[in-house]
């Protein structure tokens, strides 16, 4: 991706936040330049990758294949200094967007619709050889069980959410013509490099081109502390 596409992507999101009058922290408004002056105080940002962050998957169809997040705490099972157990997102996805299907061996998450138009999950059970079981999939939304068939696209409006366990395939996108959505994530800790079990095998960060300077810099950019 272009840098330009990327603070294009980050201001769009940051937009949609304020409509929705979801207040940031405040590391989330450092400039690159204020970076450079953040020392030690400021690891738990860098070694847990709290902040902004991009993805197109690797694929280069960010419009496609991709969407703008912000991971606002995270615990860090691999350092003991780090005990915290949970993990929080916001992502912000535009019409056309989707994520890929996958599941996560550790984490168990809800998915939350905070605002803006519908989002659709698919959701599978999986085998123990990671194909999609054709087997009906119990869905637990807002106090609410019941089952689906699988592959079924479970609708969040506004303010729902569903809970997705460890070894549940899901994928999403938005309904169409209902507009962007500004998604919530609260979950167990996130681990990025070893927690993602995608159905087709992908990357997960961009290949920047830099064509303009950075707006924020992302999660995996960081200038390490003096």
């Amino acid at each position: 991706m272009k840098r330009s596409e990327i603070n294009k992507a980050l201001k769009e999101m940051e937009a949609m936040i304020q409509e929705h009058k979801f207040a940031l922290p405040p590391f989330c408004n450092f400039t690159p330049e204020e970076w450079k002056e953040k020392n030690h105080e400021y690891d738990e940002i860098r070694d847990n990758m709290l902040g902004w962050d991009i993805t197109d998957y690797g694929l280069g169809k960010f419009d496609e294949v991709g969407f703008s997040l912000i991971t606002i705490r995270n615990g860090n099972p691999k350092m003991d200094k780090y005990t915290k157990t949970y993990a929080e997102k916001l992502l912000y996805i535009k019409e056309g967007q989707m994520a890929p299907m996958h599941f996560h061996w550790m984490k168990m998450e809800d998915i939350i619709n905070r605002g803006g138009g519908n989002v659709l999950i698919r959701v599978y059970n999986s085998t123990e050889d990671g194909k999609f079981a054709d087997t009906d999939v119990t869905v637990h939304c807002d106090g609410r069980e019941f089952t689906v068939p699988a592959g079924t696209q479970v609708r969040l409006c506004p303010g729902e959410s569903i809970t997705i366990y460890q070894g549940m395939y899901h994928d999403f996108e938005l309904e169409e013509g209902t507009g962007p959505v500004l998604l919530g994530e609260v979950s167990m800790c996130n681990d990025d490099e070893n927690d993602n079990r995608f159905y087709e095998p992908i990357g997960r960060f961009p290949a920047i081109e830099e064509d303009e300077e950075p707006y924020r810099l992302l999660c995996n950019e960081y200038p390490k502390a003096e």
